[in-house]
């Protein structure tokens, strides 16, 4: 069965300071990427064009913290971080600290199909974007009015103050099975707000926030990247299910629930397994996230 999941950011978002309207824009968001996905495993494509489909769009809009409206560093600017991997070869590519690549998740697949690499970083994935012929934006084009304001307020010491829309913070992602049964994974992300320069969080780590292997499973991750990447969190996950038995549920819930909470950290995971089974959990008061499948199913949820 061919399926697909994604991912907006795991966080506080707290119901009562959600307005109707930014939540219908979120949902909009997650339907777009889902069922733009979707459609590509709907016409019988691969589930790494469907995850590098569903991110990209994700990437564009500017309500997510990925591409066009990107969290900014403490300096103002948006850094890049981004990863794919294709379960069939256990293929990766990453990207991280990109200032100018207008959609990472693209310059991830390059490095991974067209490099000997997997991850590239700064200056060298952008050299490498150009010498791909990828057009490069200026850093102004990934900051929003809002987004700025949110890395004003944190350096106020606002933070979380009711003075600022509240948004996503984690990351974007999605993992899918296609009709052949080929797992794929993908993530992107702009960090945290008013990081330093030059912090990269689990996003771009392959094992920490992406992974995939047929057979098993496909894991993207958000949240605090810092534990995710202690707890190599996505291949945990797939490994607990290889060799340890769990279903996918139980592996994924002892990740976020048991290890991060004991080191301090939270967020959520999304996951399919061999038969496109999916999962979606998390240990933040909310997850932006939405599954569909071949069977039927089609949801997009926030808290």
């Amino acid at each position: 069965m061919y399926a697909i999941a994604v991912h907006g950011g795991a966080g506080a978002v707290p119901r009562a300071t959600l307005a109707p309207e930014r939540e219908r824009t979120y949902r909009a968001g997650l339907e777009a990427a889902l069922d733009g996905g979707y459609a590509v495993l709907e016409r019988g494509g691969t589930s790494l064009d469907a995850v590098a489909t569903a991110v990209r769009l994700l990437e564009d809009h500017p309500s997510f913290n990925a591409g066009h409206g990107a969290a900014l560093t403490r300096d103002g600017a948006a850094e890049l971080d981004a990863a794919i991997m294709d379960g069939r070869q256990m293929r990766a590519g990453a990207v991280a600290s990109v200032r100018h690549v207008k959609n990472p998740i693209e310059l991830a697949r390059r490095v991974m199909e067209k490099s000997r690499h997997v991850l590239l970083v700064g200056a060298g994935a952008e050299e490498f974007a150009l010498e791909e012929h990828f057009t490069l934006v200026p850093n102004s084009y990934f900051r929003t009015a809002e987004r700025l304001e949110q890395l004003e307020s944190e350096q106020r010491g606002e933070r979380g103050s009711d003075l600022v829309p509240p948004a996503p913070q984690g990351t974007v992602g999605a993992v899918a099975r296609d009709a052949r049964g080929d797992l794929a994974a993908a993530t992107s992300t702009g960090g945290m707000t008013n990081k330093r320069p030059g912090r990269v969080g689990d996003s771009p780590i392959i094992g920490a926030g992406t992974y995939a292997k047929n057979g098993v499973c496909a894991v993207s991750a958000t949240g605090h990247g810092e534990y995710f990447i202690r707890a190599v969190a996505a291949h945990h996950v797939c490994a607990a299910v290889e060799y340890r038995g769990l279903t996918l549920e139980a592996a994924v819930h002892e990740l976020l629930h048991d290890i991060l909470r004991t080191l301090g950290g939270d967020g959520g995971l999304i996951a399919i397994d061999h038969h496109g089974r999916i999962v979606m959990d998390f240990s933040t008061e909310g997850m932006f996230r939405g599954a569909r499948d071949a069977a039927g199913r089609r949801e997009i949820a926030i808290y």
